[in-house]
């Protein structure tokens, strides 16, 4: 295996965890890709970027409990 190919498996498998992370793993593909794509019109420095940014920070702080997540409800708190 190539250390680009290398590079590129650890991409993914990273952000697989991040699905994983945010209670995402049985959800839809199609509804996962279009979550994606309304995040990819985001504008970088905006501040519903800087928000979801904040929310995201502290989710990966946040110690998880038996492998769940807080919920985006829970998360707003934050």
């Amino acid at each position: 295996m190539t250390a680009e190919r290398k590079q590129e498996a650890r991409e993914k498998f990273l952000l697989g965890g991040i699905v994983v992370k945010a209670g995402l793993s049985k959800a839809d593909r199609a509804f996962l890709l279009g979550g994606l794509l309304e995040l990819a019109r985001v504008a970088a420095g905006s501040p519903d970027h800087r928000r979801l940014h904040d929310i995201g920070e502290k989710a990966f702080k946040a110690p998880s409990l038996n492998g769940s997540v807080a919920r985006p409800e829970e998360m707003a708190e934050w």
